[in-house]
């Protein structure tokens, strides 16, 4: 089984589906994060909150007006009016049918790739922490707790994380984050890598991050072009909407370093 430690120290790309293969697949939906499974990427990352009567469901956005077509609040639904609802139509008319899928449906499809990491995004909300501790809860039973990274843009929650599970987490640059701490002992200390996007990413800032003990992570390389800088900036894991143009640029690299390797031994 692969472990988030392995990251301590890798300089190889990773490469992360975002909301599954949300470039191609209705985003967070089982059928988005099937094809991410099958096409190989290292990491699936997904959302989590919370229906009204307490399941752990996989969606992105506090409202269900984007992505299905319902209305109104996630968390004023229960799980039974959730599963109602069509989350696939919105982006394509041939993916009418698919659902908002629950985290323990998320965590059968997983049994069949051991090897993937796990990106878990709470999303902020009243319910964060109660999502947390149902998340950290159901992922131990399943045994892929040491396959996670817990991400949120609510520092606080990355604070609770850290203090009362001591995990590894993933939070953003101060300025992105909700109830920041910017203490000797505040949000930084209790990040293990941090999340830039590609608008704010530069050399500098992943420096700086170094200096402070924090591993940076890039999202969204989706082209060549922002693979190459990612790269050059000094960041080797890649949260993608389109992970094919950071694998098919690990291939190549892999590939070109192959008679080098050779020369060498």
């Amino acid at each position: 089984m692969n472990k988030i430690e392995h990251l301590e120290n890798n300089t190889d790309i990773i490469v992360a589906a975002h909301r599954g293969l949300k470039s191609d697949y209705p985003e967070n939906t089982l059928l988005a994060f099937q094809k991410a499974l099958e096409s190989e990427v290292d990491m699936l990352e997904f959302d989590l909150r919370l229906s009204k009567d307490g399941v752990v469901v996989v969606i992105h956005d506090d409202t269900l007006d984007r992505t299905t077509n319902g209305s109104g609040q996630v968390s004023d639904y229960t799980l039974a009016e959730l599963k109602q609802l069509d989350a696939g139509a919105w982006f394509d008319p041939v993916f009418e049918g698919l659902k908002i899928p629950t985290l323990e449906e998320l965590c059968t499809l997983l049994n069949a790739y051991p090897e993937v990491l796990l990106n878990v995004e709470v999303k902020p909300s009243r319910h964060a922490k109660e999502v947390a501790d149902k998340a950290v809860a159901m992922l131990e039973d399943y045994g892929y707790l040491q396959r996670c990274v817990f991400t949120s843009f609510d520092a606080a929650i990355i604070a609770y994380l850290h203090d009362s599970y001591q995990l590894k987490t993933q939070g953003f640059p101060a300025e992105l984050m909700t109830n920041f701490d910017s203490g000797p002992d505040g949000t930084y200390s209790k990040m293990w890598v941090v999340g830039i996007s590609m608008k704010l990413l530069t050399p500098k800032i992943v420096k700086d991050f170094l200096d402070l003990g924090i591993k940076s992570w890039s999202y969204c390389p989706d082209v060549d072009q922002q693979v190459y800088y990612s790269l050059e900036c000094g960041v080797a894991l890649m949260t993608c909407n389109n992970p094919r143009p950071a694998m098919r640029i690990r291939h190549e690299i892999a590939t070109a370093a192959q008679p080098l390797n050779k020369e060498m031994s």
